[in-house]
């Protein structure tokens, strides 16, 4: 199977002439989870957005497989993004959300999955949470984007519900690159396959998890506790 990269290059924020990112450079391949980290307000979601084409940057490259997107409608064939906040309205029936959300071939597919069945005939506004954040997940797993961008993914997820996501993930990461940021970062660390930290407005790549010490991500205790 062919390989697609993308890349991010020369990424410049500011809010307020307040610096919060500066040349950041983050490369994403197929078949890779990238595990994105930080400490609050350290830009991560900032980082994502700009990536997808809906926050303004000062600076910024977007290559994919080396070419360079300037129109974000171009990003938007390519990568897929789940923010923070619910998308699907919530007067819609989960069967509904679907069968405007999902290609035609693959929603018998998509049904392949208890979960989904027995929630099929629900209205959004009726399930908890983390319902509602699985099937945002699969939903944007689902389509044909090479790369996928999931901020705060575990957000209301029970542990069975993180092992179901975790599950869809993997399987999802053998055609496509995924770019990941939790405040969950045990999760983080369990699937993905490279961790990055953003500090100081930079992006430092992680080695091992004794890198996260070293940079004043996780405190000794805490990880030895994980």
């Amino acid at each position: 199977m062919k390989k697609h990269v993308l890349e991010v290059d020369s990424v410049q924020k500011s809010y307020d002439n307040k610096l919060v990112l500066s040349d950041v450079y983050l490369q994403c391949e197929t078949g890779e989870i990238i595990g994105l980290l930080g400490r609050n307000g350290s830009g991560k979601s900032t980082l994502l957005k700009i990536i997808f084409g809906i926050e303004k940057a000062e600076f910024k490259f977007v290559r994919i497989d080396h070419s360079v997107k300037v129109k974000t409608s171009d990003l938007f064939r390519d990568i897929s993004y789940l923010s923070q906040e619910n998308f699907i309205p919530r007067h819609f029936t989960v069967a509904k959300a679907i069968q405007l959300s999902i290609e035609k071939s693959t929603i018998e597919n998509f049904y392949k999955d208890h979960f989904i069945q027995n929630i099929k005939e629900n209205k959004i506004s009726q399930l908890s949470g983390g319902e509602m954040r699985y099937l945002e997940i699969k939903i944007v797993l689902s389509n044909a984007s090479k790369f996928i961008l999931l901020d705060e993914p575990y957000n209301g997820l029970s542990p069975v519900m993180i092992e179901k996501v975790n599950a869809l993930l993997l399987q999802n990461a053998t055609k496509k690159g995924i770019i990941i940021t939790d405040h969950n970062y045990e999760n983080v660390i369990s699937i993905a396959t490279k961790l990055i930290v953003i500090k100081d407005q930079k992006v430092h790549h992680i080695k091992d998890k004794y890198d996260l010490i070293n940079k004043g991500y996780l405190s000794e205790n805490a990880f030895k506790s994980s």
